[in-house]
């Protein structure tokens, strides 16, 4: 079982995403980001569901744990 990432912010996520190379390319109802081969789609509900967010580090290829420290 992936352990969760609970109450993150979506401006925490982008700030983390930030310092891994990534830029934010769009955004309207959600923050689309990119990394120029890897699109991540980050939806601006506060705080970000954990299974979401799970997702969305495995997309980038973090580890819940992986994220967490970047936090």
């Amino acid at each position: 079982r992936m352990p969760k990432l609970h109450g993150i912010h979506h401006k925490d996520a982008v700030r983390v995403f930030e310092k891994l190379g990534y830029h934010v390319a769009r955004q309207s109802g959600h923050i689309v980001m990119s990394n120029g081969q890897v699109r991540l789609i980050i939806p601006r509900g506060n705080p970000i569901h954990s299974i979401t967010m799970g997702g969305i580090a495995k997309v980038a290829g973090l580890t819940p744990e992986q994220f967490r420290e970047l936090l």
